[in-house]
């Protein structure tokens, strides 16, 4: 948080700062007031949006923009500040501090802006703006395609200045020679001097260390010195809308000793929910090390490092945060998140995990966290409140569908490799267990879980639809919802119903009945018999036990008709000829 007496100090054109008297003390928040594209700017969110544009910076509320810049105070959001950042992030995306400072009871509000992600331009009414002198400019086409041209350089292979090998930790660098051998099948590599090690995974350049090096191997205290960002923040809460945490754990040490005893820590607090089936039992894991492993090697390799700020873990109990800096990497999104190939902020430190087989292979670590927390019968992992500057992920413990655990769990069991679900088949299985519309499933998916037999089609076809297939049903306590979803619309019905009577000439109700066994009661059958009796469709004779239905006047008038009509078309065809 800045000071008044720094504030003083800064010069608006070389410290990225903004200072507003403002008329009273204040300023409009988004200008909607004023008729002037040119005064609408002059505002809350246009000074915001042309700050991030800058690579971030303060605005200042309630100080003379004359150097030095005097306290004149504001009454500004007094009382609202939070309320203020809110709509701000609303209303623009940025994700501003807001905070005030006070002089002789006088009162100064500070914005304080983050810098734009690489490659990403922010826009007020749909405008980019950028600080021209005293006024809010449209930004200049050669600003803009600069900034859209931008690539986001490897943090972890620049070199980190003075960083010696005496600064690395022994033990964790023994730990990356014995995975580097297991996964390399290399078992050499353990003799190698550390000199050798540093250089084959390039974590030296020209004798210099990088930042990934100190990253992954580094001291305890030369972290803290050096890349303090790197630190892990695991907190608990024991209710999921407290605020305060319950006890929070630092965890700064270098990634190849942090990572196990980060697991051995969450773990302690883990449960499992028993499943059974029959005589079958196994336990789900409240959080699954897998997943939880892949969602902080992610972490670690996406995050951006430029930003002064941790990853910050909440463990609930049953439900966990992880929270880390900067977005998602570029080009991908919430919708494209499973079928856009990530590339990882930090290059090299991807690289080195993947060949010490911390990680599989590059952007395969969100597929895992989705195909194994939805396997588990688990809601989807939680991105939802990522945005350009955090990427949030949300993991619940709680099992909401047993019976959708169960079905994926006998699918893999019986399936050979070649053959076991993808992430996107497990997604598409999901996707239709929720009732989603046919229009919004993956085709190429749904095409696949037909080919399997895992899923049927259902209705006509302009309203055709998916339900699992009958597995899943008897894993649930109500068997009967398989049939329910297969029940034959009422064409089906007096389709087969007149098919046996055309055959037969005549059928008791248990003869319709047997029609329809497994896919209707014989209650609901003699439902659909009473409504085509009084359409005149078929017909009933006798009582009692010996009560048969043949065809009806009505329907035989029709096949008359129909049966006439067609012969006039062959009597007219024969008469051209």
């Amino acid at each position: 948080m800045i000071t008044i007496k720094e504030l003083k100090n800064l010069k608006e054109s070389e410290g990225k700062v903004e200072f507003k008297k403002g008329s009273g003390g204040n300023i409009p928040y988004d200008g909607s007031s004023k008729n002037k594209p040119a005064d609408r700017r002059r505002c809350i969110l246009g000074y915001v949006t042309a700050l991030c544009n800058e690579k971030g910076g303060f605005l200042v509320i309630g100080m003379t923009d004359n150097y030095p810049h005097q306290v004149v105070g504001t009454n500004q959001n007094l009382n609202s500040i939070g309320e203020l950042e809110a709509n701000i992030y609303r209303d623009t995306g940025i994700r501003p501090k807001v905070y005030e400072l006070y002089e002789n009871e006088k009162r100064v509000l500070v914005i304080e802006v983050p810098s734009r992600p690489i490659g990403k331009v922010f826009k007020f009414e749909d405008v980019p703006l950028m600080r021209v002198g005293e006024e809010l400019k449209p930004m200049s086409d050669e600003v803009y395609l600069g900034i859209l041209q931008e690539q986001d350089s490897d943090f972890s292979k620049s070199i980190c200045e003075n960083l010696k090998i005496s600064d690395l930790d022994l033990e964790a660098i023994e730990i990356l020679k014995g995975k580097y051998a297991l996964k390399q099948n290399n078992s050499i590599f353990k003799t190698l001097t550390v000199e050798q090690v540093l250089s084959d995974l390039d974590l030296t350049e020209n004798g210099k260390l990088t930042y990934a090096a100190l990253i992954l191997l580094g001291k305890e205290d030369v972290i803290k010195e050096r890349l303090p960002q790197a630190t892990i923040m695991l907190e608990y809460r024991n209710l999921e809308n407290q605020i305060a945490f319950d006890n929070r754990l630092v965890f700064m040490q270098p990634f190849f000793k942090l990572i196990d005893n980060l697991w051995n820590t969450i773990n302690l607090r883990n449960g499992s929910f028993p499943i059974q089936e029959g005589a079958y039992i196994f336990n789900i894991p409240y959080f699954n090390e897998e997943v939880i492993r892949e969602s902080v090697n992610n972490a670690i390799t996406h995050r951006n490092y430029r930003i002064a700020s941790e990853i910050v873990i909440k463990q609930f109990p049953q439900r966990l945060d992880i929270i880390n800096a900067g977005g998602f990497p570029k080009g991908v999104t919430l919708d494209n998140l499973l079928k856009t190939p990530s590339t990882p902020r930090n290059r090299l430190l991807a690289d080195v995990l993947q060949k010490t087989g911390i990680v599989e292979r590059s952007g395969q670590g969100v597929d895992k966290i989705f195909h194994k927390t939805l396997s588990e019968g688990k809601s989807e992992p939680d991105y939802s409140e990522s945005d350009h500057f955090q990427v949030s992920l949300k993991l619940s413990a709680i099992i909401k569908d047993r019976a959708f655990a169960l079905f994926i769990d006998s699918i893999q069991k019986e399936f050979p490799e070649h053959k076991k679900l993808s992430v996107l088949e497990i997604m598409t299985l999901n996707n239709i267990k929720k009732g989603v519309s046919k229009i919004n499933l993956d085709v190429e998916q749904v095409n696949k879980l037909l080919d399997k037999n895992l899923i049927e089609k259902r209705g006509k076809t302009n309203a055709i639809f998916y339900i699992l297939s009958k597995d899943y049903y008897e894993f649930t306590e109500e068997k009967s919802k398989y049939y329910n979803l297969l029940e034959p619309d009422d064409e089906e019905v007096f389709a087969k119903i007149i098919q046996f009577l055309t055959k037969e000439e005549f059928a008791k109700m248990g003869d319709l009945a047997n029609l329809f066994e497994g896919k209707l009661s014989r209650r609901q059958v003699r439902a659909r018999v009473d409504k085509f009796l009084a359409d005149k469709m078929i017909e009933q004779k006798g009582s009692g036990k010996g009560t048969v239905y043949i065809l009806g006047k009505n329907y035989i008038k029709e096949m008359q008709v129909f049966s006439e009509a067609i012969d006039m078309v062959r009597k007219t065809k024969n008469d051209k000829k």
